[in-house]
C-alpha cells in the first residue's frame, strides 16, 4: 500500500469513526474536550453496581446519558461492547424524566441513530416535549437496542417481568425499585449504575451502596463535587457556596450523605485517607489495639509509623460472638502473616480498660485471658472521648490541610464506622458501630504529642542505619 492508498483509508477509518460517534456533542465528549476526570472514572469502572454521588450540576448526569448511549450503541471504549441491548432509563417522575435523564439522552443521541419511537404522550417530531416511553436505537454490530423509560411513581408493579442488559438511576429511587430492578438484571448478569444528589439524608443508599454493609464487591462510588466539573464558572460557585448552609452544601456541592449533627469526622476523604496496601517496612510497625468484645464485635488494627509520623492502619481483625481464644488465635495468625514483632515471646497490643473487669461467668479478666494465650495488652489507655476525637481529626486532616492516616482499603469495617459516625444530642456521637473508632482513638492518643520529623541524615549514617537493620533483621530470623 503507497501514501495514497494509506492516506485515503485513514480518511475512510476516520468517516467511519464520525459516522458513529454522530453526534457532535458525544464526539466532543469521547475525544476528552468535555469530559472531566472524575466522569472518566466512572466510565473505566468495571463493578456492576456504581453510583455517582454527585452535587448540583457536578456532571453526574451526563455520565449516565453518555454511559446508556456508549452501551446501547455498542461503542463503549473501556468494556466489551454486545449488540441487541435493552435498559431502562429511570427517573423519580414522567415530568423529570423529560426535563432531565430523557433530555441529555437525545442530547447526546445522533437522530440518524434512532430506528423507532414510542411515546406515552406527544409526538414523534417534538421527542424533548413528549413523555417517551421507549427509543430503538441501530447497534453499530447489527440488530437493535432498546432504551426504555421508566418513572418511580409509575410504582413497583411496573418494574416486573422484563429481563435487561442494565439500569441507569437518574437521582435516587425507592428501594423497593431498586431490588426490583437487580432482578431484571440478574440473568443477563447485567448492571446497575445511579447518579444522584444526596438530598434525603441516611437513606438506603446511604448503608447499602455508601456504607456498603454487605460488603459487596461489586457495589463501587465515586463523588463529585463543584471543582470536579471545570466547566462551571468559579465567580458563581463561590457566590452560591456563601448562601447555603453547612448541610446543605455538604449534599448541594460536595455530594455528600448528611444527618442532624453532622459527620463528626467530616475531614475525612477517602480519596486521600484511604490507600491502596503497600509492603509495609518492618521498622515501620508500631502496635496494635483492640477494642474487645464478645457478644458485641471485637475490633483489633494494625498501626504502622514511618519516618515522617504519618500513620498506617495495615491490617484489621473484627467479628462477633467469638470467645478469647478464637480472637487471639486470630491476631496471632495476623501477627505470623505480618511477621510482627514479639517480645519476651508474647504479641503486645493496647486494649480498652474495660477489660480489666470479672464478670460471673469467668474468674478471669479478659485482659488476663489475652495473655494466657499469648498477647501481652495494656489497658492503660486515655479514654477521653473529646481530646481523643480532636486528635484523631488532626490526624485525619490538620490545620494545614495535610493529612497524617492513612488507612488500607482492606479495612473496610474501619472505613465504614468512620464514614457513619455521626454527632447526636448534647454534642456527643451517636453510640453506634464505633467499636474499631474506639480502639483507633486509644492508639492515636497513646502517640505522644508535637512529634518533630526525624532530622533528615547524611549518606554515611543512612548506610549505617542501614546496616544495622540488615543485622538486626537477620538476628532476628535465626
Amino acid at each position: 500500500m503507497n501514501q495514497k492508498q494509506l492516506l485515503k483509508q485513514i480518511e475512510l477509518i476516520d468517516c467511519e469513526l464520525k459516522k458513529r460517534q454522530g453526534n457532535s456533542k458525544l464526539m466532543s465528549y469521547n475525544t476528552g474536550k468535555i469530559i472531566h476526570q472524575k466522569q472518566l472514572i466512572f466510565h473505566k469502572c468495571k463493578k456492576r453496581n456504581r453510583w455517582i454521588f454527585g452535587g448540583n450540576r457536578s456532571g453526574k448526569t451526563e455520565c449516565g446519558a453518555v454511559e446508556t448511549i456508549w452501551l446501547a450503541r455498542g461503542i463503549h471504549p473501556f468494556k466489551k461492547n454486545k449488540k441487541d441491548i435493552s435498559c431502562w432509563v429511570v427517573s423519580l417522575s414522567t415530568q423529570v424524566q423529560r426535563d432531565v435523564a430523557q433530555s441529555k439522552v437525545l442530547s447526546y443521541l445522533n437522530k440518524d441513530w434512532i430506528y423507532d419511537v414510542v411515546m406515552l404522550s406527544g409526538r414523534k417530531d417534538n421527542l424533548e416535549s413528549g413523555i417517551i416511553d421507549h427509543i430503538l436505537i441501530k447497534n453499530v454490530f447489527g440488530g437493535l437496542s432498546k432504551i426504555g423509560f421508566k418513572s418511580c411513581d409509575q410504582g413497583r408493579d411496573k418494574f416486573q417481568g422484563t429481563s435487561l442488559d442494565f439500569v441507569w438511576f437518574d437521582e435516587e429511587p425507592p428501594e423497593d425499585i431498586y431490588k426490583e430492578c437487580r432482578m431484571r438484571i440478574v440473568d443477563r448478569q447485567g448492571e446497575i449504575f445511579g447518579t444522584m444528589t444526596p438530598l434525603k439524608g441516611l437513606t438506603w443508599v446511604y448503608d447499602e451502596i455508601y456504607l456498603n454493609k454487605h460488603n459487596d464487591t461489586e457495589v463501587w462510588y465515586e463523588q463529585m463535587e463543584w471543582a470536579d466539573n471545570p466547566y462551571l464558572n468559579k465567580t458563581e460557585i463561590e457566590a452560591l457556596t456563601q448562601t447555603l448552609s453547612q448541610d446543605e452544601l455538604d449534599a448541594r456541592r460536595y455530594g455528600k450523605f448528611t444527618a442532624n449533627g453532622g459527620m463528626v469526622y467530616s475531614e475525612f476523604d477517602e480519596n486521600v485517607n484511604v490507600i491502596e496496601p503497600f509492603n509495609v517496612p518492618y521498622d515501620w510497625y508500631d502496635n496494635i489495639s483492640i477494642d474487645p468484645g464478645l457478644n458485641n464485635p471485637l475490633s483489633a488494627h494494625w498501626y504502622a509509623v514511618d519516618y515522617d509520623n504519618n500513620i498506617y492502619v495495615i491490617a484489621e481483625h473484627f467479628a462477633a460472638k467469638k470467645g478469647i481464644e478464637y480472637h487471639a488465635n486470630m491476631i496471632k495468625s495476623m501477627c505470623e502473616k505480618l511477621n510482627w514483632p514479639t517480645y519476651n515471646g508474647k504479641i503486645s497490643a493496647l486494649i480498652d480498660s474495660a477489660a480489666n473487669q470479672r464478670t460471673l461467668a469467668s474468674e478471669k479478666s479478659v485482659t488476663e485471658l489475652f495473655y494466657d494465650h499469648g498477647i501481652a495488652v495494656n489497658p492503660k489507655v486515655n479514654k477521653d472521648l473529646f481530646s481523643g476525637i480532636q486528635r484523631v481529626k488532626t490526624y485525619i486532616k490538620n490545620a494545614s490541610g495535610e493529612s497524617k492516616l492513612f488507612i488500607f482499603k482492606t479495612c473496610t469495617n474501619l472505613i465504614r464506622e468512620i464514614k457513619s459516625y455521626f454527632w447526636g444530642e448534647s454534642d456527643v456521637p451517636i453510640k453506634k458501630d464505633d467499636h474499631c473508632l474506639d480502639e483507633m482513638r486509644y492508639y492515636i492518643m497513646s502517640r505522644p504529642e508535637n512529634i518533630k520529623p526525624k532530622p533528615t541524615k547524611s549518606a554515611i549514617q543512612k548506610d549505617k542505619e542501614k546496616l544495622y537493620k540488615k543485622i538486626k533483621y537477620s538476628n532476628r530470623l535465626m
